[in-house]
């Protein structure tokens, strides 16, 4: 039996000197991201279509002695995406990680979708995390490391109804994560997905809203409750980690046992 190597496993999460990405860290989910990557180490750049939250969080990162700067990006527009990886390569000269959550959802059923709407979901969702990874996926390559967090949902896997289109892109993304990590696991570039449950976020604020829907989606969960955006933050401090050195190709679901509860029944027993 060989002998034990001589790990700091103080050190796994220690992200030090790397230079981390996160596309949507204007907010949500991408925000608390960003906030807890810099708290770990990373040199943070914030990249959001609306540049004021970039710059609003990368402030707060400052504030907290943290390392960010924000840049403006439009998924939806290749130029853009590759203009944001020209600038990140210009100030840093390499990249660790990257985290991509920009999507839209439009709840609306099949019979009263059109097919411009259809495009804008599937335009962004699924093509704006196609063009994040592809641009991304070069320079780690060339450093024969790197990691990347794509971001699924459990719509992935559940759907209701008018949720067709959007749980189609976020099922995509999950298999889009898996072939990725065969394609580039041979150049040392990890490739995740997260996929969140029911996060209190810009995105979900049409169901939140509503008293009697934000009682019920918390009902659907075993914990009860809504998740809040810097839950997620864990898993993605974990995927950009040495912690996760050996996953690849894998979905994390963060959603309080949503995908893991068949039904809701309880019947009263008889005493």
């Amino acid at each position: 039996m060989n002998p034990a190597k001589t790990i700091d496993y103080a050190k796994l999460f220690d992200l030090s000197d790397r230079v981390a990405l996160v596309v949507g860290g204007g907010s949500g989910i991408g925000q608390a991201g960003a906030e807890g990557l810099a708290a770990l180490g990373a040199k943070l750049i914030v990249a959001d279509v609306v540049e004021p939250d970039a710059h609003g969080v990368a402030e707060r990162i400052r504030a907290a002695g943290g390392a960010a700067t924000a840049l403006h990006v439009d998924v939806r527009d290749t130029a853009s995406v590759e203009t944001m990886i020209a600038n990140v390569m210009r100030q840093h000269g390499k990249l660790d990680f990257a985290l991509t959550t920009p999507a839209v959802n439009l709840r609306k059923r099949l019979l009263d979708y059109s097919e411009e709407e259809f495009d804008r979901v599937v335009e962004l969702n699924l093509k704006g995390t196609f063009r994040v990874a592809r641009v991304c996926a070069r320079p780690m390559m060339e450093r024969k490391r790197g990691s990347m967090v794509l971001m699924s949902s459990i719509r992935a896997l559940n759907v209701e109804p008018g949720q067709s289109i959007y749980a189609s892109t976020k099922a995509a993304i999950a298999q889009l994560t898996r072939g990725l990590a065969v394609e580039l696991g041979p150049h040392g570039v990890r490739v995740n997905a997260l996929a969140p449950g029911i996060v209190a976020t810009p995105l979900t604020q049409p169901i939140t809203s509503n008293p009697v829907w934000n009682e019920a989606y918390a009902k659907r969960t075993a914990l009860g409750r809504w998740a809040e955006p810097e839950e997620m933050a864990g898993p993605i401090m974990f995927l950009a980690s040495d912690a996760s050195s050996y996953l690849t190709g894998t979905t994390i679901f963060a959603d309080a046992g949503w995908t893991a509860i068949d039904g809701r029944f309880e019947p009263q027993l008889k005493t």
